[in-house]
């Protein structure tokens, strides 16, 4: 039975063919023991074993959870033979990732290449261990039908190649903290490579930040002070920033806007860490939406801690000349004026603003990569640098979107009292004044250089990204 399987479905004849649909077929009707046209957990288990194939505990349930796309408890054919075409599809970019050489099989050696680029180090004894329980001949190489009979109906989808290259990572610094996290591999953990990524990501994200001041403070200057009776150009606004300050004052409020962002990455991603713990059932892999409940808790978690230096930040980018010394006098001098809660004005916006940010981000970035991998991923599932910046870029930019009238709330109401004979209002009395006054698009003021910003701060954060990468030792 073990041959005949062999015969249907793993002959070079048959690979990635029209033929696979027969073979397909064929091997459905051995499993379909009782011949209702499906094929439930209990038939899989038994006709796969029949079959030589040694299923681990909750297998055969991960392929139906899979599968299973109607819910009805059974695979019928066209629902097998899609499961089986995707996962054939990803095991096919696995082998040819981990085939260094090109040469259509696998060796030792190209198995601890592989692992050790994603943190894995391993002894020649257990590379070969590993190659002898995939080795079907026994010529100490692994061939494309060895490694496609071997992996097959085996469920594991953490393919570590796709998700090394699609990580969304925080290379893509664009001046907002409200992302999820980034993923580590416990092998990433274990070996330190993630804090050198946390590392690379921070200096990254300082010197885009830093290059993008500019464009960060007008855009501050026209949510807080253009309106439709005090309408400020790109040019103009420049102009008067350049004219009280001197070209310096274009920078103003970046050092705490730099400064907050190792707090923030070292607070959020420990958060991150502990509520994917707290969501994950049975200790078991972590799902979409429990990715996306753990990343905006551990964001609000961060920004909790971290609040008082956004306020700083827009006090010190809005200031005039002399108003503060630096960051510790700013602190002292609200403090002293407004007291504590100054420290936390505009907070309910800024919270409620990390849900449509990062959600339709992920929800976006996860779109796009699918929408690639299926369409253009054929011999490997690494899609490039322009690829990668373009699918990083636009979900940012669509979350940003969504979020931004909450972000202009946020920041007028940090500004309030520092404006001389502003009123001091509640957020929901801010928009509704907003929207008499000036309308929907007031809720977008100074949206203008927020997008002009994006794409310089992308190009800049992972330019600077790839040298730390090199300098700490983080293979690619």
């Amino acid at each position: 039975m073990y041959q005949l399987i062999r015969k249907f479905v793993f002959t070079e004849s048959h690979c990635l063919e029209e033929d696979n649909t027969k073979s397909f077929a064929e091997l459905f009707e051995k499993l379909d023991a009782n011949k209702d046209g499906k094929v439930d957990v209990s038939e899989l288990k038994t006709g796969l074993a029949a079959m030589g194939f040694s299923m681990g505990k909750g297998e055969a349930q991960k392929i139906f959870a899979s599968g299973d796309t109607d819910k009805d408890e059974g695979l019928d054919f066209e629902e097998f033979s899609k499961y089986l075409k995707e996962h054939e599809k990803k095991l096919r970019l696995t082998f040819k990732s981990l085939d260094k050489n090109q040469d259509g099989s696998i060796d030792a050696k190209e198995i601890q290449q592989s692992l050790k680029e994603i943190g894995i180090n391993l002894t020649d004894k257990d590379a070969e261990k590993i190659l002898h329980s995939i080795d079907a001949d026994g010529t100490m190489t692994v061939d494309w039908n060895e490694w496609r009979e071997h992996f097959l109906f085996n469920p594991a989808d953490n393919l570590q190649e796709i998700i090394r290259y699609w990580k969304h990572s925080t290379v893509l610094d664009i001046g907002d903290s409200l992302t999820i996290p980034d993923e580590f591999t416990e092998e990433e953990k274990t070996t330190g490579i993630w804090w050198r990524q946390l590392v690379a990501g921070g200096v990254a994200g300082a010197v885009s930040r830093t290059g993008t001041a500019p464009l960060d403070r007008m855009k501050v200057f026209m949510q807080v002070h253009s309106s439709k009776t005090n309408k400020i150009s790109l040019a103009g606004g420049f102009k008067q920033m350049i004219k009280e300050g001197g070209v310096a004052s274009l920078w103003r409020g970046n050092g705490v806007n730099v400064i907050k962002i190792a707090p923030e990455t070292a607070i959020k991603f420990m958060a991150y860490e502990q509520y994917k713990k707290l969501l994950a059932k049975d200790g078991g892999k972590i799902q979409s939406h429990e990715r996306f409940m753990a990343g905006s808790l551990a964001g609000a978690t961060a920004q909790t801690a971290i609040y008082p230096m956004e306020v700083m930040k827009t006090r010190l980018t809005l200031r005039k000349t002399g108003q503060y010394s630096g960051m510790f006098d700013c602190a002292k001098k609200i403090l002293k004026k407004e007291g504590v809660k100054a420290f936390y004005k505009g907070y309910v916006p800024n919270i409620l603003g990390i849900i449509p940010y990062a959600g339709i981000d992920l929800a976006v970035y996860e779109t796009l990569k699918n929408a690639w991998l299926s369409r253009y991923a054929k011999d490997t599932a690494n899609p490039g640098v322009l690829v990668l910046l373009g699918c990083g870029t636009i979900s940012s930019t669509c979350g940003q979107l969504a979020s931004y009238p909450l972000a202009l709330v946020r920041t007028r109401m940090q500004a309030q009292a520092s404006m001389e004979g502003s009123e001091q209002v509640s957020m929901s009395k801010l928009v509704k004044k907003i929207m008499q006054k000036e309308g929907f698009f007031g809720l977008y003021r100074g949206i203008l250089p927020n997008f002009m910003k994006v794409i310089p701060a992308v190009s800049i954060s992972y330019v600077v990204y790839e040298y730390m990468r090199s300098g700490l030792g983080i293979s690619k």
